[in-house]
């Protein structure tokens, strides 16, 4: 069985956090990518760091939970 996770990365830029939530099935791999630039394009150029996950046993559980942290 696949767990998705959803997750809360942040950085500083400029003496300001910046936050960003996505879901992935991944999340070692997905955060190693949006430090690398090569995630979502929101996220290039910065360093960051998981603040929170949470794992969910299906995708549309975690695509609803993310929508929620998003707005």
């Amino acid at each position: 069985m696949t767990n998705f996770y959803v997750y809360l990365i942040i950085t500083v830029k400029n003496k300001k956090y910046y936050s960003y939530v996505g879901y992935t099935v991944n999340l070692k791999n997905r955060l190693k990518k949006h430090n690398e630039s090569k995630g979502a394009k929101y996220t290039r150029g910065g360093k960051w760091k998981l603040a929170y996950f949470k794992k969910y046993h299906t995708k549309k559980i975690a695509m609803k939970e993310e929508y929620k942290l998003k707005k």
